[in-house]
Order: C-alpha cells, then sequence, then structure tokens
C-alpha cells in the first residue's frame, strides 16, 4: 500500500480553503497547512489560524510572515514604477498573491512534499498567479487547483463541512474582503453592476466624519524608499499610514478593468498607504527627475504593473524593468509634506538635497539669471522653426492640418 500524499495547502482559512483541508484529509492526504501573511492579520487573527488548521485535521501548520518579502521583492517596485492600474487602483493583491505562492513553493520544496494545493476557484486571476508561481518554481510538484478541479458551490462545500462535523462558516458572505500590507480589495454585491454605487459601509472603517480635524504628514524618503522614524524598515510606516488614513477614507475607489481570462471585473478599494505613499513618491520625482526620465517612468511603470497584474512576474522583462526603475531613484531623496482631510489629501510642500528647482537660479514667469532676454527670444524663433518650414512646404496650414 503506498504511503498517504504529503500535500501542502496554502491556507486562508476561509470556506474554500478549509474545505479543501479536511477533503483532503479524507481522501487520504497528509496536509500542511502553510498561511502567508502579507499583511492584514493581528496577532489573534493568527492564532485562530493556527487553531483552526488544527482542528480540522492538518498534520502541521506553518504560518509564514512574508511582510517584509512583499515590500523587498515586490511593492518597493510598484512605488518606484507609480503603478496604478487603470490610474486607479494600487495593485493591492496582485503582488499579494505572487509573493504568497512563492512562499508556498518554497515551504513545499523544504518539506519534499509531493503535491500542492491553493483555494482559488476556475472565475478570477489568482488561480493564474498562483498556477504560474508553482510552475516556475516547483515544477516537479503536482499541483491541484481543488475548488476548480472540483467545481462545487459554497453550498455543496459547507454542506460537505457540516457532515464532517464543522459548522461555523457562513454560507455566502455578501462581500468578498481581501486584507493586506498593499491595501483592500472588498468584491461581491454592488461591484457586480458597473452602475450601482458601492455604500461607505463596506469599508474597513465604515463612513467618514466629515469634521474630522485635518491633519499635516511629512514623509521621508531615501533613494525613492519611504522612511519610518522608528523603523528601519517600510512596513512599519506601511501599516502606520494603513491606520492613519484609513481614518480619513484615504485611498478608496472602485476598480474597472481587465482579467487575465479577459472578462471584465470590477473591485471596490481601500489602500490608504499605498495612495499616500504614491502620490508623496511622484511628487518627489518631479521635483528631482527630468522630464524624459518621468515620461518613461510612467510607460515602464505602468508596464511593470501590468505584467505583476497579469501573472507575467517571472518574465525576464520584469528584472530589466525593475533595473531601470530602481536606476532611477538615485536621486529620489527628501520630503513630502501631506495633508490628509476627510476624503481627501493635498500636496503642500516638497523638498530635496537634488532639486532642479532652484528660487535662486529663476523665478519662473518674471527673471531668469541662466539666460537674458535675447537668449529667450533666439530661442522662441528656433523652437518653431520645424512647424514653420512644414507650414512652408505645404503651402499653408490650418488648424486641421
Amino acid at each position: 500500500m503506498n504511503p498517504p500524499q504529503h500535500t501542502v495547502l496554502a491556507f486562508s482559512g476561509g470556506l474554500d480553503t478549509s474545505f479543501a483541508l479536511v477533503y483532503l484529509r479524507a481522501t487520504g492526504h497528509r496536509v500542511t497547512a502553510v498561511t502567508v501573511d502579507t499583511g492584514g492579520l493581528d496577532p489573534e487573527q493568527r492564532a485562530t489560524l493556527a487553531d483552526r488548521a488544527q482542528r480540522l485535521g492538518a498534520e502541521a501548520y506553518r504560518l509564514v510572515d512574508a511582510r517584509a518579502l512583499l515590500f523587498d521583492r515586490y511593492l518597493r517596485y510598484l512605488l518606484y514604477g507609480n503603478a496604478l492600474k487603470g490610474g486607479v487602483y494600487p495593485l493591492s493583491v496582485s503582488a499579494e498573491r505572487t509573493c504568497q505562492a512563492v512562499a508556498v513553493a518554497e515551504v513545499a520544496r523544504a518539506l519534499r512534499a509531493d503535491c500542492v494545493v491553493d483555494g482559488s476557484t476556475g472565475a478570477g486571476n489568482d488561480q493564474v498567479r498562483f498556477a504560474t508561481a508553482f510552475a516556475v518554481l516547483a515544477p516537479d510538484l503536482e499541483h491541484r487547483c481543488l475548488i476548480r478541479e472540483l467545481g462545487w458551490t459554497r453550498a455543496e462545500e459547507a454542506a460537505y463541512l457540516v457532515r464532517h462535523g464543522y459548522d461555523e462558516w457562513p454560507l455566502q458572505a455578501r462581500y468578498s474582503i481581501n486584507q493586506g500590507l498593499w491595501g483592500t480589495t472588498i468584491g461581491g454585491g454592488e461591484t457586480h453592476d458597473a452602475w450601482a454605487s458601492v455604500p461607505e459601509t463596506i469599508y474597513l472603517h465604515g463612513p467618514i466624519d466629515p469634521g474630522r480635524t485635518p491633519r499635516v504628514l511629512t514623509l521621508g524618503f531615501h533613494k525613492g524608499e519611504p522612511r519610518h522614524a522608528d523603523s528601519d524598515h517600510a512596513v512599519a510606516l506601511i501599516e502606520q499610514l494603513n491606520a492613519i488614513g484609513s481614518a480619513y477614507g484615504i485611498g478608496r475607489g472602485i476598480h474597472l478593468g481587465e482579467t487575465i481570462l479577459g472578462i471584465k471585473g470590477r473591485i471596490a478599494f481601500e489602500a490608504p498607504a499605498a495612495s499616500i505613499l504614491i502620490t508623496a513618491h511622484r511628487e518627489l520625482e518631479k521635483l528631482v527627475l527630468s522630464g524624459a526620465q518621468i515620461s518613461w517612468k510612467e510607460t515602464l511603470g505602468a508596464l511593470y504593473g501590468s505584467l505583476v497584474h497579469e501573472a507575467r512576474f517571472f518574465d525576464p522583462l520584469a528584472r530589466d524593468i525593475e533595473a531601470f526603475l530602481a536606476s532611477s531613484q538615485e536621486r529620489v531623496t527628501g520630503e513630502v509634506r501631506i495633508r490628509l482631510e476627510p476624503g481627501r489629501m493635498v500636496v503642500e510642500g516638497v523638498r530635496s538635497p537634488h532639486s532642479l528647482m532652484d528660487a535662486t537660479m529663476a523665478r519662473y514667469g518674471e527673471t531668469a539669471s541662466l539666460w537674458d532676454g535675447r537668449d529667450a527670444l533666439g530661442f522662441t524663433r528656433i523652437h518653431g522653426l520645424n512647424q514653420g518650414l512644414w507650414a512652408r512646404a505645404a503651402g499653408g496650414i490650418d488648424e486641421k492640418n
């Protein structure tokens, strides 16, 4: 008789992965449940997950704290590139899922497991992100996407758990909420209707007090990386900004866009820290980078965000773009002052030792010490010369041609 298959399960503790754990154990698997903390878990929640995995019959349980890894390997480049999908969404889940898949694959390989399982369904982006990471990092392991494979409804999963003596999970929540370091995403309910508005009550902090006193923050950056006064790592600052910003309703929005599978998807999101940091970082770059650098960074930052979102993180192009983004941050050092008000934020000021805006050299619209009026006259004549030649060769030109 063959020994039981050793399976590593990516375990979130929700209905799908709880069902998967019980089902795998009932069908002859030795299960090691692995939770990868990429933000959003407090000590009580971590303890609850460990207890749940044990009660569901896991042979072993591991919690991997991947918050620092998430920033160091993924989020820093999304921040360097000011990546916002569709111009609004800071890719809260995209990098997180890849990071989780990498961590689960590493545990599986270390344990010499036979199989790795995730709880993705057949409808969303996560199935592709997990599958891609496992194919790249653990091609010798069997990979099962159990929920997709069985095709069971959540009602059937819940009934299965009840038959096996477990009945603590609700049949179907109205909203699916994923909370992580780079933000929280909310799906379900009104997000399924592109015309429907999303109630403020779905956000973690709920409706915002319009009378809340404004707060001014001064954020420091060193070579593009945010700095925290009380910690050597950006994670502490991100967690603090999430707490501060959520009280003001900062970073709330709706993203409507293309899924990896090619259909349209719509989610609500709340990403206070990501929104604050990207806004501040972009403003500092305006002060210290050249116009050409900023222009190409916008293009390559958006491309990098798309690679991460579309489960193409392991494409060598991503490493090339990371090298460019890291190089672009050499002078992105300074401070940004931001004012938070209920429902909005305003950049009040920015300063850097590498500032390209020196008030002693020029006053925009008035005088300049680097040139005089004759230089300006010559420049303006030459600047429009090619357009004048085009018009002359065309025998005249109008606004349409």
